[in-house]
C-alpha cells in the first residue's frame, strides 16, 4: 500500500514509516538500475569513477594509461571490463587503496550508495603531522616587533642577507653608519 505525501511523493509503508531510511533504499534501487544489463560490462575507468574513487573519469582513465590501476595484480588499460569480485588496487593522492567489486554499475551514486558497491580493503592513511606551521601567528595580535620578525624569519630559514630584508645594522635604508650623506664631524 502507497499513500501520496505532502510533497506529491509515493511513499510506502514498508519501512514503517521511518522517514530517512526510505532515502537510501531508494538511492540504492537507484544504483541497482544504474548497473549495466545482462552481458554489458563497465569499464575500470567508469567504475572508480562511479563508486567515488577519483573524481572525475578521464583522471581515472589517465590512472590507468600511467600505471596506478592495476586488478587482480595486474596493471589494465582504461577499457578493461570490471566483474564483481575483482581486487581494484588504485594509487591515488599519494595512498593506495585496496577495493573488492562487490557490485558493478555504470553510473556515478551518492557517496553512502558507491561503499555499498565495494569492500574496502586499504591500508589506513598516514597520520597527519601534529607541528604546527611555522609563522603562523594568531588573529588580531596586531603588528609584529622586530624580535617577532626575526623569530619569524629564523623559523621560515629566511637568510638576513636575502634582498627585501635589512641587513643587521639597517645602512642600505640610510640609518645611522658612515655612509654618503651622513656629516660626520671631525
Amino acid at each position: 500500500m502507497a499513500s501520496e505525501g505532502a510533497d506529491g511523493d509515493k511513499k510506502g509503508t514498508s519501512n514503517g514509516g521511518a522517514h530517512g531510511s526510505g532515502d537510501t533504499a531508494s538511492a540504492t534501487e537507484a544504483a541497482k538500475a544504474a548497473g549495466p544489463g545482462r552481458g554489458e560490462s563497465v569499464r575500470i575507468d567508469s567504475w572508480i569513477w562511479s563508486v567515488r574513487l577519483v573524481k572525475t573519469r578521464s583522471m581515472g582513465a589517465t590512472a590507468c594509461r600511467g600505471g596506478h590501476v592495476r586488478v587482480n595484480g595486474e596493471r589494465v588499460k582504461p577499457a578493461y571490463a570490471v566483474r564483481v569480485g575483482d581486487e581494484v588496487r588504485l594509487r591515488h593522492d599519494g595512498r593506495e587503496r585496496v577495493v573488492v567489486v562487490k557490485r558493478v554499475i555504470r553510473k556515478r551514486v551518492g557517496a553512502p550508495v558507491a561503499v555499498e558497491c565495494y569492500v574496502d580493503n586499504s591500508p589506513p592513511p598516514p597520520p597527519r603531522e601534529a607541528v604546527a606551521p611555522a609563522g603562523i601567528r594568531d588573529r588580531g595580535a596586531g603588528r609584529p616587533t622586530k624580535r617577532d620578525r626575526r623569530e619569524l624569519e629564523r623559523l621560515r630559514g629566511l637568510a638576513a642577507g636575502t634582498p627585501g630584508f635589512s641587513g643587521a645594522s639597517g645602512q642600505e635604508r640610510g640609518h645611522g653608519g658612515s655612509g654618503s650623506g651622513s656629516g660626520s664631524r671631525s
